[in-house]
């Protein structure tokens, strides 16, 4: 294939088709929707036959235009410790009778190569990677550990294996999940030092090439059946009814996707939002109660750092629950739902929000691939401190629904206290995160002690500020028209991160597009639904299914880290366009709500058959377009409110005319692709804060305490080691697009950092972990050591930052469920939280810093105490384990900028 460029291989490979004569409902770069038929690229063609069954011809072209250079680097435990990160090596991948080698390439060592044109990797390459690590297998047993680039120490006896991290499948840039990937771990079968491993490079794989025909075979008829003049609308619709089918399982609860077993805690309740509450009331609540303890608390089933509270957006069950009792009415439910997200919020209330800022720390809603989204430097405990858009959305309206609950259920004081928590994260979100030269909001605000905003967009964050009035009228409009929308539908971020495959990062996924279109339709932005509606359809036309996800680049599924058809999210969004969206229907407490949303492009007849609300069910037809109701009948009477009372019973018929006009915007933020540049790494030594040069960048920012200090197109910068101080380097392009913020670096004068020896506390542990500072460490868990003594000579009165170095073994990074939690108290006064985040399987040599609490003291001697409470109880429920080798005090209190 060398030789032989992209566009000619197209030619030969993919014949062209006739495109359809008719006129188009809506045209982008990439691809034009028709009322019977989407046609991408003037090469793939899904078409409707009828409403009932498609046809597509869309191939991935994945394998045909795949570059021969690999990217890739070595892994040991699972961890990005070969190089730093953005330092790979470079392979070109040509084949000799099917079959590459790698040199050998020696652990540490960069190996370079440039692309070579028109040059594309071979499917079905067989390739031997070869890595020589004898130096690394020297140093284990000359001093018993390996010290990585960045100086930290593996120890032999923490050795789990070596593995190979990439871009090009089956090699992933997901570090923390190589150890499920047996493929990718390197063998030394003769003990000669020498790793090795055999990859098939750019399978052919037929699970690449989706459906070419889909045609109707569930009975269906229990649900609403529509029809309108656009065949491949209605054809979706059908289809993503079956689907939701698919995905009931024997047990009555909803199965995630194909691909993914189970309940999820996001995902079905982004799912009952969006239209499952409705469709399948009885399915939704199993779903629900399948994600509460028996402590009745909501579950936080995965995310990084062992789940809670690194993750806290958990609570968008709550949305989910309430969106069930509209429907239903159920006073059972409601008292149900209340009790257990009362209990979860008041966890929450003493672990997770943040009385400095007024928001909720944790990871990103549903973005919890931490590399994804977040830059490599970032470790649990960091993420538990940062603070992000869509979870503190999700806990705002959450806090709003408790509130509606305990006015229901006749508590007014639980009504004010949950109204007001809800209304200071409203605020604190307008207050932190809004960026008024982009006129939308930041994606979160990050760092260690002091936080710097990131001004990604965050798609599903600002669609939520859109829907949830956190946003005012006139920034929820400028939401809808400024948010970047790419030729294949709205990026879950953008711009997109250097060295990051897409998933999240580079990806748009359909249920996140479901609530842009209905943030558009809210706003009266006709361009902003047009692009969703079309960003929801095309994948599902072309895959004939509903993916979990695709390139924001390309539109393919097959380019993301992980993909699932029949995906409950996805095909409830779906859906929803045609309920929540043409139609209009919203759940009230007391009525059923209609505020249509007709694109022009979509004018005409419809109707909405069998359409259950409680005890009443609507036959409803709708012509015309706009979002303006000129006239309203109900059962044939015009009626001046449009809506149909909870307490309604029997068949009735609803008529909707639209007045062929909106009243909104119609414009949208189109962008190309964007990538940022790449993180820069800092250092400080001898009274110089230095970093190396970032590609394509001429010009960085440097941040001290959370404030732009200088800017400068050097790679260092004298800093006076007086006081405390934190330090950040920005890296930006000559298009002023801005690198996320370098690892903070720490320059204090010693006499601040006061260190407690954990052993001098209690009683040394005899676990043979090394790598611990002092005589030992100290091991705290459900039985033992459950209240930690800490000992305090504090110097001088003033604030002072506390944090633990600590290992957590007990699980990986990314999934499980036993984040160490721990209450930080002063005599019977709380401080704080300290969370110790799981940091590998098994890895117990691992040390690492928990979040930090600022305190203040006065001078003198101080008792703090570390208590496991009732609070403190993590996911797992029994396991809360950490070994702590140490406690820092930083005295703070004059620090300035």
């Amino acid at each position: 294939m060398k030789g032989i460029c992209k566009a000619t291989l197209a030619a030969l490979l993919l014949p062209a088709i006739t495109v359809c004569a008719q006129s188009p409902v809506w045209r982008s770069a990439a691809y034009t929707v028709y009322a019977d038929s989407i046609v991408q690229g003037n090469r793939y063609v899904a078409k409707a036959i009828s409403d009932h069954e498609l046809t597509s011809d869309y191939q991935s072209p994945a394998n045909l235009f795949q570059s021969a250079l690999l990217s890739f680097k070595f892994s040991i435990n699972g961890k990005d410790n070969e190089m730093p990160s953005g330092m790979d090596h470079h392979f070109n991948c040509i084949t000799e009778n099917g079959k590459a080698i790698t040199p050998l390439i020696k652990f540490g060592t960069l190996l370079s190569a440039k692309e070579t044109p028109g040059a594309f990797l071979a499917p079905n390459t067989e390739l031997l990677i070869r890595v020589d690590m004898r130096e690394v297998l020297k140093a284990f047993k000359d001093q018993g550990y390996y010290t990585a680039f960045n100086g930290t120490k593996i120890y032999k006896d923490d050795f789990k294996g070596l593995f190979v991290a990439g871009g090009a499948a089956p090699l992933i840039w997901d570090f923390d999940n190589l150890v499920n990937h047996p493929e990718l771990e390197l063998k030394d079968p003769d003990g000669d030092g020498i790793y090795e491993t055999t990859l098939i490079m750019n399978r052919f794989d037929p699970g690449k090439h989706t459906a070419s025909h889909w045609k109707l075979t569930k009975d269906i008829s229990a649900f609403p059946q529509y029809h309108s003049g656009f065949p491949v609308s209605n054809a979706l619709y059908n289809l993503s009814l079956e689907e939701m089918l698919n995905a009931v399982e024997k047990d009555s609860t909803f199965r995630t996707g194909r691909e993914w077993a189970g309940v999820w805690t996001r995902d079905i309740s982004y799912s009952i939002i969006l239209s499952m509450a409705y469709l399948q009331p009885q399915v939704a609540r199993y779903s629900l109660m399948k994600k509460v303890n028996a402590r009745r608390r909501i579950i936080q089933d995965t995310g990084t750092g062992g789940a809670w509270p690194v993750s806290t957006d958990r609570i968008v069950w709550a949305l989910a629950a309430w969106e069930v009792y509209k429907v239903t009415g159920d006073r059972q439910w409601l008292s149900d739902a209340y009790t257990i997200i009362r209990n979860t919020l008041e966890d929450d209330y003493q672990t997770a929000y943040d009385p400095a800022t007024g928001l909720v720390r944790g990871e990103s809603s549903f973005l919890d691939w931490r590399e994804q989204t977040y830059p490599r430097w970032m470790q649990p405990a960091d993420i538990y401190g940062s603070l992000n858009l869509g979870t503190n959305a999700v806990h705002a309206e959450a806090n709003s629904v408790l509130s509606r609950m305990a006015a229901l259920l006749g508590k007014p004081e639980g009504a004010a206290r949950y109204q007001a928590v809800a209304e200071q994260i409203r605020k604190a979100i307008n207050r932190h995160f809004w960026l008024p030269e982009k006129k939308y909001y930041a994606q979160y605000l990050y760092g260690r002690y002091q936080k710097m905003i990131s001004p990604r967009s965050e798609a599903l964050g600002e669609a939520l500020c859109v829907l949830f009035d956190i946003a005012d009228n006139q920034r929820q409009q400028e939401v809808v028209d400024n948010i970047p929308v790419m030729d294949f539908g709205i990026p879950c971020i953008y711009p997109q991160i250097p060295n990051i495959p897409p998933y999240h990062n580079d990806a748009v996924w359909p249920f996140v597009a479901s609530f842009c279109t209905w943030a558009g339709a809210k706003t009266g932005n006709e361009a902003a639904v047009m692009e969703g509606i079309s960003a929801i359809y095309r994948p599902a036309a072309m895959f004939l299914t509903n993916k979990e996800n695709f390139v924001a680049s390309d539109g393919d599924f097959t380019g993301t880290q992980i993909n699932s058809s029949n995906m409950l999210w996805s095909l409830a969004g779906n859906i929803s366009l045609v309920h929540k969206v043409l139609f209009g229907i919203h759940f009230g407490e007391q009525q059923l709500e209609f505020h249509p949303f007709v694109p022009a492009a979509y004018s005409g007849n419809r109707q909405l058959t069998g359409f259950r609300y409680r005890q009443a069910v609507l036959d409803i037809e709708m012509n015309g377009y706009g979002n303006v109701v000129k006239e309203f009948y109900v059962d044939g009477k015009q009626t001046a409110s449009h809506h149909i009372p909870a307490v309604m019973q029997g068949a009735h018929h609803v008529r909707i005319v639209l007045g062929n006009t909106f009243t909104g915007n119609a414009a949208v933020n189109k962008v190309p692709e964007l990538i940022a540049p790449a993180t820069p790494q800092a250092g400080y030594q001898d009274g110089w804060l230095k970093w190396p040069r970032v590609k394509d960048v001429d010009t960085y920012q440097v941040w001290k305490n959370g404030k732009l200090l200088a800017q400068t197109k050097d790679t260092g910068l004298a800093v006076a080691a007086k006081g405390f101080a934190e330090y950040c380097i920005v890296a930006k392009n000559a298009a002023g697009v801005p690198s996320f913020a370098s690892q903070p670096v720490l320059v204090a004068d010693s006499a601040r950092v006061l260190l407690a020896e954990a052993e001098t506390m209690a009683g040394c542990s005899l676990l043979s972990y090394k790598g611990f500072s002092g005589s030992g460490f100290v091991e705290i868990s459900t039985d033992l050591n459950r209240i930690l003594k800490i000992p305090v000579m504090v110097p001088a009165t003033g604030k002072y930052l506390l944090d633990l170095r600590y290992a957590n073994g007990n699980g990986p990074v990314n999934t499980e469920n036993k984040c160490a939690i721990r209450t930080l108290m002063e005599g019977s006064k709380v401080l704080g939280k300290i969370v110790m985040p799981q940091r590998g399987k098994g890895e117990w040599s691992d040390w690492g810093f928990s979040n930090s609490q600022e305190i203040y003291l006065t001078e003198g001697k101080h008792i703090i105490t570390l208590a496991l409470q009732e609070a403190d109880m993590n996911m797992n429920g029994e396991t809360n384990q950490a070994m702590v080798d140490y406690v820092r005090l930083i005295r703070i209190n004059d620090w300035q900028f």
